[in-house]
């Protein structure tokens, strides 16, 4: 059985192709250290590292979109959890 990861790494180069690794997919795969604060099998939130207000947080999808022109309608079922959108 594959995992979540593998799964989602299959179906986004099947949608996009295979992109180059960037520094949200490395933080995806934790090959570099975030401070997460969510996540689960759609998006992963984790705080800014150079943070430009007293909460700054990013909010990416697993599936990596290379270009905005060629996001799905689907790509835009991210469902956030409630938390998230108060003061954290």
């Amino acid at each position: 059985m594959l995992t979540d990861e593998v799964r989602l790494a299959e179906e986004a180069s099947r949608r996009y192709g295979s992109p180059a690794p960037t520094i949200f997919s490395k933080v995806i795969d934790k090959s570099i250290p975030a401070d997460i604060i969510y996540e689960d099998d759609k998006c992963l939130a984790f705080r800014d590292i150079s943070p430009q207000a007293p909460v700054h947080f990013l909010v990416i999808p697993r599936i990596p979109i290379p270009r905005i022109s060629e996001a799905k309608d689907d790509d835009a079922e991210v469902d956030f959890p409630s938390y998230l959108t108060d003061v954290y």
